[in-house]
């Protein structure tokens, strides 16, 4: 990072987009505790005399949440914008978010492939997709054997300071599959029954219109952002009814997400399975006594 003399409005800059965020939260009926985490921690970069830029130059990530008001995942968004000057959260809940051009930001991933990485894994931050890289789902993508993964994760250790993948999924694999499966189960019964706000992607929604379902929940010490997929291959399959991705967060707003899908092949056809975590999920059914002709199991 390049060395820069002190500028307030790159400050209010920042502080703007968690404001932003804040406010969009706020219209999409999140939980008052997230909203006033973004509203508290712009006052407080506000208030810098100094560069935010300056501090991560100096003290690193650390630095930031040495501030007030600064948790450790906000600290994250602040370097993404300091670093980029675009913050992917924002934009995705927004509905504007493009992954496959973020994506392409990794060296030795062009166009093609990151269009097939996207289709595949559904992730739309750099965090999850080196979480990919590191849990084997990578290798699952057409065109991608261990070496060019281990590429890959090699050049998303470097861009994202070499810190672990898993300090960024919350603590580990993150929220159980039964949490996630329930958290699911209510956004589909919720979204089928037209309970939920919905919100106008701006992405595949030419008409402008408010179409797209939005579960803002909590568990245990989980907060959930749910969704129906608006990618391109999910319109194209027909499967926005079906493809569901949900984003969790905990309370230092460490971000990570995983997509539900039917199952169409397996054992575990027609159940809704947490892509990458599969055996979990037969785990899952099994104590449950889901799956036919297999003795359900307490282990």
């Amino acid at each position: 990072m390049n060395s820069s003399a002190t500028n307030p409005g790159f400050n209010a800059k920042v502080a703007d987009l968690l404001r932003q965020m804040g406010d969009l939260l706020e219209q999409q009926q999140a939980s008052p505790f997230r909203i006033n985490a973004y509203v508290q921690a712009a006052d407080a970069i506000e208030a810098l005399d100094t560069d935010v830029r300056e501090v991560l130059e100096r003290e690193g990530i650390d630095g930031l949440i040495r501030l007030p008001f600064i948790g450790s995942g906000i600290a994250g968004s602040i370097r993404d914008i300091s670093e980029t000057g675009h913050w992917p959260r924002l934009e995705r809940l927004r509905g504007t978010l493009k992954p496959e051009k973020l994506l392409q930001t990794v060296p030795g991933i062009g166009p093609d492939l990151a269009h097939a990485i996207y289709d595949r894994l559904h992730v739309d931050t750099l965090e999850a997709l080196e979480i990919a890289a590191h849990d084997g789902r990578l290798q699952s993508v057409k065109g991608l054997g261990p070496r060019r993964s281990a590429a890959i994760r090699a050049s998303l250790a470097t861009m994202l300071g070499g810190r672990h993948a898993a300090r960024r999924t919350a603590g580990g694999r993150g929220p159980s599959v039964d949490l996630i499966l329930s958290v699911d189960e209510e956004y589909l019964s919720r979204a089928s029954a037209g309970t939920l706000r919905k919100i106008a992607p701006r992405r595949f929604n030419p008409d402008g219109a408010a179409w797209l379902p939005i579960l803002h929940t909590q568990r245990d010490d989980w907060h959930f952002t749910t969704m129906f997929s608006n990618t391109a291959r999910a319109h194209e399959l027909g499967r926005t009814n079906d493809w569901v991705v949900i984003y969790f967060y905990d309370g230092d707003h460490h971000e990570g997400q995983c997509t539900v899908v039917n199952e169409t092949r397996g054992p575990l056809r027609s159940l809704r399975v947490v892509r990458g975590r599969e055996t979990e999920c037969r785990r899952y059914y099994l104590r449950a006594g889901a799956l036919p002709g297999q003795v359900a199991t307490t282990d």
